[in-house]
């Protein structure tokens, strides 16, 4: 028998290995909480569901499910990327728990790149569900597939980085708190289920610049109207990802 042959070589695991099984645990803790399926899967679907079904809203010409499935898969990015992920790291943050990782051979850049995946995971979910839905109630979407994925992963960014933001700032109980108003106030006010044209003209102004108004009246011009590219909206969302995720990097707390 060759000497060292059973000699320990102690050590971190290769950083993609890392990442991927924090990813995967990441994803696993956000599908197993009831509030965040609450957030990311219920909500949307009744909302999706019901409006589609009852005329409640005036959405303009055509069906109303073509105007409300681009919405709710812009709701379905926000509760993800910004709500279920502020209030689970603003929790984590309290317990200790990022204080742990960040004290692990995963780098920190590696724990934020392991949730930025499990959100794109939850996300795709997220939209396959949505579609499968909308399908079944007569949507007929039109438009280039690359915008609408552009115009998605430029929403994950700066809803992330607001996310992150809140959490990395604002006490837990502050961030469930706001991260929830935050989220009720856009719904209603974001182009999601109401359009922007019922509101007054100042207040369109103002809230066309809202990352859920650029989101949803993005890929309602390109799966509605069958847009090229709303690049006015993914210059607003591009924007929004550069300021938070900025801004985050340099105020995030870990404790």
């Amino acid at each position: 028998m060759s000497a060292g042959t059973y000699t320990p070589k102690p050590g971190a695991a290769p950083l993609p290995r890392m990442i991927g099984a924090q990813a995967v645990l990441e994803t696993k803790m956000l599908l197993r909480n009831g509030e965040q399926l609450l957030l990311t899967v219920v909500i949307p679907t009744l909302l999706l569901v019901l409006f589609s079904s009852v005329d409640i809203v005036d959405t303009g010409d055509g069906k109303a499910v073509d105007f409300l499935a681009p919405g709710i898969l812009a709701l379905a990015v926000m509760s993800t990327a910004f709500t279920g992920q502020a209030i689970a790291t603003g929790f984590e943050r309290r317990y200790g728990v990022l204080k742990r990782l960040a004290a692990s051979p995963l780098p920190r850049w590696g724990l934020m790149t392991a949730k930025t995946l499990s959100v794109l995971v939850t996300e795709l979910l997220q939209v396959l569900l949505v579609t499968v839905i909308a399908l079944a109630l007569g949507w007929s979407p039109e438009g280039n597939p690359l915008s609408v994925l552009l115009l998605l992963v430029l929403g994950t960014a700066a809803f992330s980085g607001i996310g992150l933001l809140m959490a990395g700032t604002l006490k837990a109980e502050a961030t469930l708190a706001a991260a929830n108003l935050v989220f009720l106030l856009l719904l209603i006010g974001g182009g999601v289920v109401v359009p922007l044209d019922k509101f007054p003209d100042t207040a369109q102004n103002v809230l066309g610049l809202l990352p859920i108004s650029a989101l949803s009246g993005g890929l309602r011009d390109v799966l509605q109207h069958g847009a090229a590219m709303p690049w006015g909206d993914a210059l607003i969302l591009a924007v929004w990802a550069v300021l938070g995720l900025g801004a985050a990097a340099k105020f995030f707390r870990w404790e």
